[in-house]
């Protein structure tokens, strides 16, 4: 497996280098055939968790939210949920055209969504990773972009309390997961772009991912504000003069497109109604009592996710980037100048980022904003963290090796975590199929009773409730809750169902 011959199809141009320097003479030893096979080696554990985890899908079966998503789409088709997420709902127009792509295809499309979505992050994080190495002028061994790509994967999906929300339900992955990446994968035609008409493509997905995303995750619009005004802020000092222009324009592109989504968004019927439901207005967000609420539940996030050990997979993976990389002449490149700018920058913009995800979220969860069961929350800028413990990563294996020449120890360290941190995954992603693999023989089974009911000419039956990974079931909190009862009532033709534990004798 290596970047010439890519899992997931990486663009024929975007292959790493590898070789000998311009003038012919050897290389470094990253050039040794050995750095490539062993480099490429690392990237096998975090692409089994891709791959067993994609498998595991088969075993996906609606629950929560998408009991209402299933019968709305099935009789009013994707623009009927168009309509009743922008008119009633939250006003998420992405949101919903993103819903309605899986919900179409009814229970199968739950069953796939966890290998496409899977296969996309991997490919866009792929992408960016090496072209983002060939903007930088450095060259690596081969298989080192795709160690970094699925190594961040596998960290932003599965090192979670909850994998099943984060990764299996459609609807959280949808809201949460996929945004921030979506949001990585505008910066490929930045990446790309070389030319006039080059840079007026960047500047155009940038306004319309924008756009995009703050329909789709006001979370994520969020993130993408705070990173774009940071990198906007930063450009003066870090980016070259030629392309300090370029770059200032794209970030505001981006920024202007996410402030018009946004625009649509809040006066949207949809969500307007969402606010007075929850109580989320302007003044509610920014009452005192909730904004220290609000620190203090995402200090709670922050001590979680900063004491979740396997993210030292992600600074490994960025050490061994420093370690190996080196100029087109084969001289190893030195630390940017203005490392501690950029250092802080980082960390600024993840904590200013992470605290606003947490202030607009905090009216509808209150408290259990920071539970581990609401961790989909989190990765809005979860995959900003993990990307910037590479980047610290990079750093520290640029001054390494700017240290010492015995950079070996160092290397087989980093291997070591690399494969390390995939173990606890893999055991919790084995457990979890077990659940699913059992919820869904016994969801098939109810399937196959409430569709005969309803074609026997039944209109009330009990329902089994069928709960994994602290996902909403009807008859929750003791049975007072019924919703999403009605939902599942509708979606077979039913009046009304009730809760068997109660009806049992």
């Amino acid at each position: 497996m290596s970047d010439d011959v890519p899992v997931t199809a990486a663009p024929e141009g975007l292959r790493g280098e590898e070789g000998t320097d311009p003038a012919g003479r050897p290389g470094s030893p990253a050039d040794r055939p050995w750095t490539a096979l062993w480099v490429t080696a690392l990237a096998l554990p975090p692409l089994a968790l891709l791959a067993a985890a994609s498998w595991f899908g088969r075993w996906v079966r609606p629950g929560a939210d998408d009991w209402c998503f299933l019968p709305a789409v099935r009789d009013d088709g994707v623009t009927g949920l168009v309509g009743t997420f922008y008119l009633d709902d939250n006003g998420r127009i992405a949101n919903a055209l993103l819903v309605g792509a899986y919900a179409k295809f009814q229970v199968a499309g739950h069953q796939w969504f966890p290998l496409v979505s899977g296969v996309l992050v991997l490919a866009v994080l792929w992408t960016v990773a090496v072209l983002a190495l060939r903007r930088a002028r450095l060259r690596t061994p081969r298989g080192l972009p795709l160690l970094l790509a699925a190594l961040t994967a596998a960290l932003f999906l599965f090192v979670t309390p909850n994998t099943y929300k984060t990764f299996y339900w459609p609807a959280a992955s949808v809201s949460h997961t996929l945004p921030p990446v979506l949001a990585c994968a505008a910066l490929i035609p930045f990446l790309l772009a070389r030319s006039r008409r080059g840079r007026a493509v960047a500047l155009a997905v940038a306004a319309l991912m924008g756009a995009f995303l703050a329909t789709l995750s006001e979370e994520t619009a969020i993130v993408v504000v705070v990173v774009l005004l940071t990198a906007l802020l930063l450009a003066g000092r870090v980016v070259p003069a030629p392309d300090r222009g370029f770059v200032r324009r794209w970030c505001a592109a981006g920024i202007a497109g996410t402030a018009a989504g946004a625009v649509v968004l809040v006066t949207s019927p949809g969500s307007m109604r969402r606010r007075e439901r929850f109580g989320a207005e302007t003044a509610s967000l920014l009452a005192p009592d909730s904004l220290t609420a609000s620190l203090r539940a995402f200090a709670e996030i922050a001590v979680t996710v900063a004491t979740t050990w396997q993210y030292v997979g992600a600074v490994a993976a960025g050490v061994l980037l420093g370690l190996l990389c080196r100029r087109a002449d084969g001289t190893p490149p030195r630390p940017p100048a203005d490392w501690p700018l950029l250092t802080a920058a980082g960390m600024l913009a993840l904590l200013v980022s992470g605290y606003l995800c947490t202030v607009i979220a905090y009216p509808v969860f209150g408290d259990r904003v920071s539970d581990p069961s609401a961790n989909r929350l989190w990765n809005d800028y979860l995959l900003l963290y993990v990307i910037l413990l590479a980047g610290a990563g990079a750093l520290l294996g640029l001054g390494l090796r700017r240290l010492t020449h015995r950079t070996a120890p160092a290397k087989a360290v980093c291997a070591a975590l690399c494969v390390l941190v995939c173990v606890g995954p893999a055991v919790s992603l084995t457990n979890l199929e077990t659940a699913m693999r059992a919820r869904a023989e016994k969801w098939d089974a109810q399937d196959r009773r409430l569709r005969e009911g309803a074609e026997a000419g039944k209109r009330v039956m009990p329902y089994e409730r069928l709960v994994i990974s602290n996902m909403l079931e009807p008859f929750s909190q003791g049975g007072r809750s019924y919703w999403p009862g009605g939902c599942v009532a509708d979606l077979y033709g039913l009046d009304r169902v009730t809760d068997e534990a109660r009806s049992a004798p």
